[in-house]
């Protein structure tokens, strides 16, 4: 049985329990955790936590990722590495040091990103949904890919495109919506909100995949390399949000699993309600584990395992041993 990812929505107390962990609930509800069927750790309750656990967790090489009462990503405990490649390292930093490597990178990854996107708007407007002005503007955007001097032209174009897209959510989404405009902190409105919450988990997941290769996680080329901040994960979920995240939203909203019911207002914040984070996250999983027969490999992967055989590629690229050419839904 392959690891999987587990979550804590409760709050409480997790500990080491001898080769395993349990969870203890605030309301007496004990839980026990298989360590050896984990791949990482989800927490959105408070939750205490000792020295010992994190060595132990540590040990068996589990990523725990935080979020606050807000649901807003606090972090992650990213255990020490254990696959690492001093070679695959110094690759890495030349291909972010020399510009037109890092640019050829960079580019990739938001023509990909840009190809889903429109794959996705192409799925809607094939069923009533007239948006063939978004079409046109996004192919538009995607043809200047190419001729940016500079990374940050890149990042500009990524913009015009994601607004572009935005634009055309209140088409998609079957019901009247308040969205005007992408807003991050803190979000506005339900759907930012949405967004904010779903790219985190999609961000959490490329990070615990990254964690599976030899890949430094701080080393980027898209996004700027940050003390704070696993940049690399940023890059690789720009390709995949549209499959992973986009279409799950869409069918969270036009199914009316999630409404404006999920959500309530505190402190200038619209805030998730905590049952409405566990039918999220129910969505977002079945999207992960959903398989598709992928056309090189000729055998049925997940969609989470995607997310890898993309890194994989990009080590492949920069050891010079294949062209990296970003991952396209052709479903």
């Amino acid at each position: 049985m392959s690891n999987k990812s587990f979550y804590v929505f409760s709050s409480g107390e997790l500990k080491r329990k001898n080769d395993s962990l349990t969870f203890y609930s605030d309301n007496e509800i004990k839980k026990d955790i298989p360590v050896e069927r984990v791949s990482d750790l989800y927490v959105f309750g408070s939750v205490k936590y000792n020295s010992e656990l994190f060595n132990f967790l540590s040990q068996k090489g589990i990523i725990v990722h935080m979020f606050n009462y807000y649901k807003y990503y606090v972090g992650s405990f990213y255990p020490k590495e254990v696959r690492v490649s001093g070679s695959l390292l110094v690759k890495q930093v030349e291909y972010y040091l020399n510009l037109d490597k890092r640019l050829y990178i960079a580019k990739e990854f938001i023509k990909a990103a840009s190809d889903n996107i429109l794959r996705n708007l192409k799925y809607y407007n094939s069923r009533g949904k007239d948006l063939s002005v978004y079409i046109l503007a996004i192919e538009e955007f995607s043809q200047n890919i190419d001729n940016a001097k500079e990374v940050v032209e890149v990042m500009g174009i990524e913009g015009n495109i994601r607004k572009t897209y935005y634009d055309a959510w209140p088409i998609i989404i079957n019901r009247e919506i308040d969205f005007e405009k992408r807003v991050k902190r803190p979000p506005d409105n339900m759907i930012n909100t949405l967004i904010s919450f779903m790219n985190t988990v999609c961000y959490t997941k490329v990070l615990s995949e990254i964690y599976k290769t030899q890949l430094n996680p701080t080393i980027s080329y898209l996004h700027e390399p940050s003390e704070k901040r696993f940049s690399l994960s940023l890059d690789v979920s720009e390709i995949f949000k549209p499959l992973l995240v986009d279409r799950t939203l869409f069918s969270l909203l036009n199914r009316n699993i999630i409404t404006e019911k999920d959500f309530e207002s505190e402190n200038n914040y619209l805030r998730i309600k905590d049952k409405s984070v566990k039918k999220i996250i129910e969505e977002l999983e079945n999207t992960f584990v959903r398989k598709i027969k992928h056309r090189a490999l000729n055998r049925e992967v997940s969609y989470q395992y995607l997310i890898r055989l993309e890194l994989y590629k990009l080590i492949k690229h920069l050891y010079n041993d294949k062209e990296y050419k970003g991952f396209r839904i052709w479903w």
